[in-house]
């Protein structure tokens, strides 16, 4: 029972730490890429679908975006996405492909870029969390029980403990790189 706890613990951890990868993906650095339109949404025949599967993304300069909808009657509708998108890109239609051009970062919006990275890191040492106290939660319930041994239960929550630590290093770390990326020019 106590391994299962741990096992499904750390699962879950690691998923958290996925997430925040994931987040901090879709945050935009000084060039242009692929994983930025990723959490996009179109509403394509009255359902939101992921730009990803609509069209698909070249960057042939290190600012530019060159998005090819599979379907060419959805461009008005992925135009129309990017367009109300907090990316900051004004998309321009040829009628076969859209050309977005992201706009050069102002320290300004470095700034708050990085703010957005802070709150997105710290949702997942949050999540991170949560995930320990129900952990935690179970192994005294165990204990409480008879299941097992205050002692057994002490290491299991010291291992518990050392694995929230591991797992919210590697958000830090995420984030920290996150950050040197928004900052280079």
């Amino acid at each position: 029972m106590l391994d299962e706890t741990m096992f499904e613990a750390e699962e879950k951890m690691e998923k958290a730490v996925e997430v925040a990868k994931e987040d901090f993906a879709t945050i935009r650095p000084g060039r242009a890429t692929a994983s930025m339109f990723s959490k996009l949404l179109v509403d394509y025949y009255g359902a939101p679908t992921p730009l990803q599967q609509l069209a698909s993304f070249q960057t042939p300069e290190a600012r530019t975006v060159l998005i090819t909808p599979f379907d060419k009657s959805s461009l008005s509708a992925v135009e129309k996405s990017l367009r109300d998108s907090d990316l900051g890109v004004n998309p321009s239609n040829d009628g076969i492909t859209i050309r977005c051009i992201l706009p050069q970062l102002t320290q300004d919006r470095r700034k708050e870029y990085i703010k957005m990275a802070h709150r997105k890191g710290e949702d997942a040492k949050i999540s991170i969390r949560n995930i320990r106290r129900h952990a935690k939660d179970q192994i005294d319930r165990a204990v409480k029980d008879g299941d097992i041994g205050e002692d057994e239960g002490a290491r299991a929550e010291k291992e518990l403990e050392t694995l929230t630590k591991k797992h919210v290093d590697l958000v830090d770390a995420l984030l920290k790189g996150k950050e040197s990326d928004l900052l280079e020019v």
